[in-house]
C-alpha cells in the first residue's frame, strides 16, 4: 500500500539541509528574505502593522523572538510570527508565486524568523527552512488549485500553515515521525477565506494564523503531540476537504530532486493580478503624454476569466480597498505614472480626476489571452484616437524580472523611514552572507534599529 504523502514529505523536510539544496534556490530565499524584511519594515508602521504588535505585547509571554520595529521587545515564537507576518502582508508590496494565487514569505519567513530565534538556529539553517516551507507551499498548491481558489478559500494561509510548520520543524531539528505530525497539526488549523476584498483590513490578517498555527504545530510535534499521516491525501484530508480537483502527483514529484518554487516580486502596492493593467496603464501613459491623461473617453480592459470577475471596484472606501481594486489602480497609474505607496493613501482615493478614471474603465473576459494574469487594455483619447497596450508578463515576474538594484532601491523606498539607509544596507548585507552566520537572529536584531 502507498504510504501516505506527509509521510512522504516529512522524510523529506526533516532531513533537508543546505547541502542538499541547489544554489539557485539558496540564492531566491536570501532575495524573498531580503525582500520580505523592507515589506515587513514598511508594514510594521500601518495601522494593522500597529494593532498586532500591541496584539502580541499584551497578550505576553516568554522573550523568545523579536518583532519588526517591535523596538527589541522579545514575545513569545508564536507571537511573533502572528505580528511579523501581518506586518509583512499590510502594504501589498510581499511577494507572490507564478500564477499570482498566493504569497510565500508572510507565513514562511515570518515563521520560520521566529523559529529560529527559539531555537538559536543558524542562518545556514534558516536559509534550508525557508526553501523547505516555500517547497511545501508550492507543492501543496499545486496539487490543489485552481479548485481551492475557486472555492473560496484563500492560498496563502491554507496552504502556508504546511509551509511555517515545514520551516519551523526544520529549525526544531524534528525528525520524520515528528514531521508527520506537524504536518498534521498544521493541516488541523488550515484556514483561509477570499472573502477579504473590501474597506476593512481582512486581508492583511490571513497570513498570520497560518504563521502562527506552522510554529505552534511545530512547537506541539516537538514536544510529543502526534498528528494524523493521512491530513493531506486521506479520504476526509486537506487536499479533498478543500479542493474539488485534488491531483496527488505534485506532493511528491521529483522529490529531492525538483523544488518547484517559482518565485515573483511586485513593482507596484496592490494586489497581484492588477500589475499587468498597472503595467499597461503605464505605458499607455507613455505613449499619449501625461497631458492627455485627463481627456480619456473610455478605458477598456480585456483580462483572462481566471481574473476577470475579480477586483472589480470602481469606488474603493479606504487605502486598503484601493489596494484590491483594478479600476482605482489603473487610474492612479495612468494620472500619476506609478502605482507605489504614496498612491494608495487616503486622500488619493477623493481625488475628482482619479475618480472619474476610475469610474469609466470596464471589464471584458477574454479566453484568448496567454495567461490567468494578462491584460489587454484600450484607451479612447480626447481626440478619438486610440492607444493600446498588452502585458503578460508583469514587472517583477520571471520573464520580466527586477534587477538586482531595483530590488535593493524597494528595501530602501520601504526600510529607509524606518531604520534608515545604513540599516537596511547593513541588513542587505546581513542577508547576503547570511549562509555563513552563526546565529540567524542576527538579521532581526539588524531590523529593530531607528533611522
Amino acid at each position: 500500500m502507498t504510504e501516505p504523502a506527509a509521510v512522504t514529505l516529512a522524510r523529506h523536510f526533516s532531513s533537508l539541509t543546505i547541502d542538499r539544496i541547489p544554489a539557485r534556490h539558496l540564492e531566491d530565499a536570501k532575495a524573498l528574505i531580503a525582500d520580505w524584511f523592507g515589506v515587513a519594515l514598511a508594514g510594521s508602521r500601518t495601522e494593522s502593522g500597529a494593532i498586532v504588535r500591541r496584539f502580541a505585547m499584551e497578550t505576553g509571554g516568554s522573550a523568545e523572538a523579536a518583532m519588526v520595529n517591535g523596538g527589541g521587545v522579545r514575545v513569545p515564537a508564536v507571537h511573533a510570527a502572528f505580528a511579523n507576518a501581518i506586518a509583512s502582508h499590510s502594504v501589498e508590496l510581499d511577494d507572490v508565486d507564478i500564477l499570482a494565487l498566493y504569497h510565500f514569505s508572510p507565513p514562511v519567513v515570518a515563521a520560520a524568523l521566529a523559529a529560529a530565534e527559539r531555537a538559536g538556529a543558524t542562518g545556514a539553517e534558516l536559509l534550508a527552512a525557508v526553501v523547505g516551507g516555500c517547497e511545501a507551499m508550492a507543492r501543496l498548491s499545486d496539487a490543489t488549485n485552481p479548485s481551492l481558489r475557486n472555492r473560496g478559500y484563500h492560498t496563502t494561509p491554507t496552504v502556508g500553515v504546511f509551509g511555517a510548520a515545514v520551516a519551523a520543524g526544520m529549525l526544531f531539528r524534528l525528525n520524520e515521525a515528528a514531521m508527520v505530525s506537524a504536518l498534521g497539526l498544521a493541516g488541523a488549523q488550515a484556514s483561509g477565506l477570499m472573502e477579504m476584498y473590501g474597506p476593512s483590513m481582512q486581508k492583511r490578517f490571513n497570513p498570520g494564523p497560518a504563521a502562527r498555527n506552522g510554529v505552534t504545530a511545530a512547537v506541539m510535534a516537538a514536544l510529543g503531540f502526534t498528528g494524523a499521516a493521512t491530513i493531506l491525501d486521506g479520504e476526509r484530508g486537506f487536499c479533498r476537504a478543500f479542493s474539488d480537483g485534488f491531483d496527488p502527483v505534485p506532493l511528491t514529484r521529483g522529490l529531492g530532486e525538483e523544488f518547484p518554487i517559482f518565485i515573483e516580486y511586485k513593482a507596484y502596492s496592490c494586489a497581484r493580478p492588477i500589475h499587468n493593467g498597472i503595467d499597461c496603464a503605464i505605458d499607455i501613459r507613455r505613449q499619449m503624454g501625461a497631458a492627455g491623461v485627463d481627456g480619456i473617453r473610455r478605458i477598456t480592459v480585456r483580462r483572462h476569466p481566471t481574473w476577470a470577475h475579480y477586483h472589480q471596484i470602481p469606488h474603493p472606501a479606504t487605502h486598503h480597498e484601493a489596494q484590491v481594486s483594478l479600476n482605482y489602480s489603473v487610474a492612479v497609474a495612468l494620472r500619476e505614472g506609478a502605482a507605489l505607496l504614496p498612491q494608495y493613501v487616503e486622500e488619493k482615493l477623493r481625488d475628482p480626476a482619479i475618480l472619474r478614471l476610475s469610474g469609466m474603465l470596464t471589464v471584458v473576459p477574454d479566453e484568448t489571452l496567454p495567461r490567468g494574469v494578462s491584460c489587454h487594455m484600450t484607451v479612447e483619447a480626447a481626440d478619438g484616437a486610440f492607444f493600446a497596450a498588452q502585458v503578460d508578463h508583469p514587472k517583477g515576474s520571471i520573464a520580466n524580472p527586477m534587477t538586482p538594484a531595483e530590488a535593493a532601491a524597494k528595501a530602501h523606498l520601504l526600510g529607509d523611514p524606518v531604520i534608515g539607509a545604513e540599516g537596511v544596507d547593513r541588513l542587505l548585507a546581513q542577508i547576503r552572507t547570511v549562509g555563513t552566520a552563526p546565529r540567524a537572529a542576527a538579521l532581526m536584531a539588524l531590523a529593530q534599529g531607528a533611522p
